[in-house]
């Protein structure tokens, strides 16, 4: 064989198909010389292995890093030839994945965000994001975008990188959406009747971030009552009778609330409020013996109270007796029927009743059977010693009663 300068006649790659990162990969230079030629790599055209006798590169366990194009070139003392270039591209799973948000600064309501994911993968990655393990959405996008981000957007996110080869989860990246106080609500301690001398709190809360600080206003005074998310009065008046209002306010706004009216009760002491009972006692207590006495009273009127089937004529004939009584045949007397006395305190002079029946005397005697009589009751206040010595000086003055049965009872 001819001396002569090597000929190259091309690089060529082991295995043939995908090149997997990790894997055992070898080029070849392929070519002739005489005298033997040395080889040297490159990789964009830069020299990637020193001069050597062999013409194959050989990686062990390529790496990604290890893409790209490379050649050779055959040198011996004739000369020297370049082959032609020969691509590398190494597959891999997803190496890293990176979640961003843009802005970087503050994140405040109603403001347009966007979340980034990036991630080193051969083939290119496919994207999922998360926010707190709850999927929002799949796409081969590495974005996911609020145009009007709210205080519900606020939380944790990342993304899933995912290709043929593996997957990788990225960073955590938190998102906290700043706004203004949402309106406030106002609470009072006690809830029940206020008192006048006892104590009272009013509580402002308000949705805020970051938190709203507090101001206590009184309705149609401009000078605050107080700061702070309580407002105690203590020792309580009627001067403090009115519509109160807090005002909640952060860098990103204010916001107040509604009135809230605070009405304060007059006090009773403990001394007056012993007295009310008391009296309200005493009181059932009279109405009691009131409604006894008054029950008993009745009971004994009705049976001290004649019958209503007869007429009971009633006259005095003390002073000046009807002249028919004193005309009065003596044989006629023993008709007459007298009634019972009886004798009250309240009544100084007795009361005697003189039945006479209506009708013949023959008449009288066959109904004397149905005769009915009355029962008169007086009332004296002297005892009945004396009224036994009045009746003798006053024997001359007496009340008659004349009961006449009615026909047909």
């Amino acid at each position: 064989m001819e001396a002569d300068a090597p000929k190259v006649h091309s690089v060529s790659v082991s295995p043939s198909g995908d090149i997997m990162e990790g894997s055992s990969v070898t080029l070849t230079c392929s070519g002739e010389a005489n005298p033997a030629a040395t080889y040297t790599w490159y990789k964009e055209n830069v020299n990637f292995k020193s001069p050597s006798k062999e013409p194959q590169l050989v990686f062990s366990s390529i790496q990604s890093s290890d893409s790209g194009k490379y050649y050779c070139k055959a040198e011996n003392e004739l000369g020297r030839r370049t082959a032609g270039y020969i691509s590398i591209k190494v597959k891999y799973r997803p190496k890293t994945s990176i979640a961003s948000v843009s802005p970087s600064g503050e994140i405040v309501e109603g403001t347009s965000v966007t979340l980034t994911c990036s991630s080193d993968a051969n083939p290119a990655a496919k994207y999922t994001w998360y926010k707190e393990h709850q999927t929002l959405i799949q796409t081969p996008e590495a974005i996911y975008h609020f145009t009007s981000i709210s205080l519900n957007d606020s939380g944790i996110y990342y993304c899933k990188s995912k290709n043929e080869y593996g997957e990788i989860n990225s960073t955590f990246v938190h998102i906290d959406v700043l706004y203004g106080p949402k309106p406030p609500s106002v609470s009072v301690s006690p809830s029940a009747e206020i008192v006048e001398g006892s104590s009272v709190t009013l509580t402002c809360s308000s949705d805020a971030k970051p938190a709203a600080n507090y101001t206590w206003y009184k309705e149609n005074e401009d000078s605050p009552k107080a700061s702070g998310q309580m407002f105690t009065i203590t020792d309580i008046r009627a001067e403090h009778s009115g519509n109160y209002y807090c005002e909640a306010q952060n860098r990103r706004g204010r916001h107040n609330s509604t009135l809230h009216p605070i009405v304060v009760a007059s006090s009773i002491g403990a001394g007056s409020i012993t007295s009310i009972f008391l009296v309200i006692i005493l009181a059932v207590i009279l109405l009691s013996a009131f409604l006894f006495i008054r029950r008993k009273k009745s009971l004994k009127q009705t049976t001290e109270r004649p019958d209503n089937k007869a007429q009971l004529n009633m006259r005095s004939v003390c002073d000046n007796p009807p002249a028919a009584a004193q005309r009065k045949p003596a044989e006629e007397q023993d008709d007459v029927y007298y009634a019972s006395v009886s004798f009250s305190k309240s009544q100084e002079d007795p009361l005697y009743s003189n039945i006479g029946l209506a009708g013949s005397k023959n008449e009288e005697e066959e109904e004397e059977d149905s005769v009915e009589y009355t029962v008169v009751n007086v009332k004296s206040v002297s005892s009945s010693s004396e009224l036994r010595s009045r009746e003798a000086v006053e024997d001359s003055c007496v009340l008659y009663s004349t009961v006449t049965k009615k026909p047909g009872v």
